[in-house]
């Protein structure tokens, strides 16, 4: 167990999203979201009568089409579970994201389309985590393909060589370096792979 030992406790609630990428044989990608929430106790519900002890209270998917830019091109939303009769209403909505483009300001973007009473909190929610997804899946993706066909070996397609140019198409390491403690412009990583922005005590001495 990776936290230390809590205090003692009772387990009241779980919710679980699992995001997916897959690569689609037109080309194109999804990006899938799931997300339940669940209850450790049974609850009395006005719409659904009673919600049993880890029956889910919601339970969401969420699909982004999107091609190698980033647009997106088709969304389908699912609502299987909800607290109100109403709430799956909101799910065609979603719709309204078809044309964006992830990328800085996407989710201003997409709350102006679906926020408020036209949308869903919840599947509002998973727009950021499958935006982190989108990129995740897609810009290695495209690299590995570049590398492949330049004829880099295979034991050079590690993480570093293929970080290097994904960083180079958004503008080099600088866009990256400082965002997060791993990417501390004193800190070893960048010092390996951007030793040019490496400003660490000996960068001088090198």
């Amino acid at each position: 167990m990776p936290l230390p030992p809590p205090a003692e406790r009772d387990h009241l609630h779980q919710r679980s999203i699992e995001i997916n990428g897959y690569r689609r044989a037109d080309g194109r990608y999804d990006i899938e979201a799931h997300l339940t929430d669940c209850k450790s106790y049974s609850q009395v519900n006005f719409d659904r009568g009673t919600i049993a002890a880890g029956e889910p209270v919601h339970d969401m998917w969420l699909r982004l089409t999107v091609d190698e830019q980033m647009h997106i091109h088709a969304v389908e939303a699912v609502s299987d579970s909800t607290p109100y009769h109403t709430c799956p209403a909101a799910a065609p909505n979603f719709q309204r994201l078809v044309g964006l483009r992830i990328k800085a300001g996407f989710l201003r973007e997409a709350n102006h389309l679906v926020g408020g009473v036209v949308g869903c909190t919840h599947l509002r929610e998973l727009l950021q985590q499958m935006a982190t997804t989108a990129f995740q899946t897609i810009n290695p993706a495209k690299v590995k393909r570049e590398l492949e066909a330049e004829g880099v070996p295979d034991q050079h397609l590690d993480g570093d060589a293929m970080d290097k140019r994904i960083t180079e198409k958004w503008g080099s390491g600088r866009k990256i370096v400082n965002t997060c403690l791993a990417y501390d412009e004193k800190g070893p990583l960048v010092k390996r792979r951007w030793p040019h922005l490496y400003t660490g005590a000996d960068a001088a001495a090198e």
